[in-house]
């Protein structure tokens, strides 16, 4: 894609980088998608889905929002839970708006973690309050947002659903006047900078989730092994990272059963991002300590 020309703002033009901080599955990815008006952050109904800092772009008449979508706030010590936190760090360091995005009608120690982590930056706060379509009694809520607002110095409190296409544009109506005075640095075409190599791992990598559900704990990787385009195809060949025999003959299924499913899923998702044919091969790896081999975190993409 062409390159955006730096240069002075238009009039009451701006742009600026958008950190979505909040503890683990409280809707960032969702409501990302839904900003951007595509997929590009993969959604799964448990917390930590997302392992990486990844960047979706939304151009509007008025200005340009560079969201960071990032690694749910928690604790943990091995070398993926130090990279999740260290690409956590990362956005906020580069970020001129931080936006906290809790549960409606929940606070926990992770939610008061990541304001901590925001009220550190010294950056313009704004909080959402998602999934207000799932509270039953509305009357409920605004003792919620109430004492929420009394928690930080917000420039302002958002109620909404991140499916809902009408709150999420009321949210960047919001959003946008908080940032810095600049000119787009994207193309206004251009929603992720995220390559398909990246997106074929973590697409694969969140049918492992839908497919097996609660069976299989979240001790699984998929690495990229080949990335080729042939003739109007996409040619991809993947492995699975797992930890013990059970888990890989879990993600096998029953003669292998399973793995196809997620196999066929992923190849549809895959097609419907990149508007070609895809063949997928996929073969699956037991290895005990993955997450602490710093060998197989970097053929991840994981630094150390």
């Amino acid at each position: 894609m062409d390159e955006i020309k730096s240069g002075v703002p238009d009039e009451g033009y701006r742009s600026g980088y958008v950190a979505l901080l909040g503890r683990p599955n409280v809707g960032k990815s969702t409501l990302l998608n839904h900003l951007v008006g595509q997929k590009i952050s993969i959604t799964a109904p448990r917390p930590q889905t997302t392992r990486d800092q990844i960047l979706g772009i939304l151009t509007r008449p008025d200005g340009q929002l560079l969201f960071l979508d990032t690694p749910g706030v928690h604790s943990g010590y091995r070398s993926l839970n130090r990279h999740l936190l260290r690409a956590t760090r990362g956005a906020l360091e580069s970020a001129d708006l931080g936006v906290l995005v809790v549960e409606a009608l929940l606070w926990t120690h992770d939610d008061a973690e990541a304001l901590r982590w925001l009220q550190r930056t010294g950056i313009p706060l704004v909080a959402v309050v998602n999934k207000v379509d799932r509270v039953a009694s509305k009357a409920r809520l605004f003792p919620y947002i109430q004492a929420l607002a009394e928690r930080g110095e917000f420039a302002a409190v958002i109620p909404l659903s991140a499916r809902r296409a009408s709150d999420v544009e009321r949210l960047a109506d919001v959003l946008v006047p908080l940032l810095p005075p600049a000119p787009a640095a994207f193309p206004e075409d251009q929603v992720t900078d995220r390559n398909l190599r990246f997106m074929a791992a973590e697409i694969i990598r969140e049918q492992i989730f839908r497919q097996l559900g609660a069976e299989l704990p979240y001790d699984t990787a998929v690495a990229i092994e080949s990335y080729q385009v042939e003739g109007g195809q996409q040619r991809i060949e993947a492995t699975i990272y797992c930890r013990r025999p059970g888990q890989k003959a879990i993600i096998l299924g029953d003669g292998g059963n399973r793995l196809r499913v997620i196999g066929s899923r992923a190849r549809e998702a895959l097609q419907q991002l990149t508007e070609e044919r895809v063949w997928l091969g996929l073969w699956v790896k037991q290895k005990e300590q993955w997450s602490e081999d710093h060998h197989i975190l970097r053929e991840l993409g994981y630094d150390d």
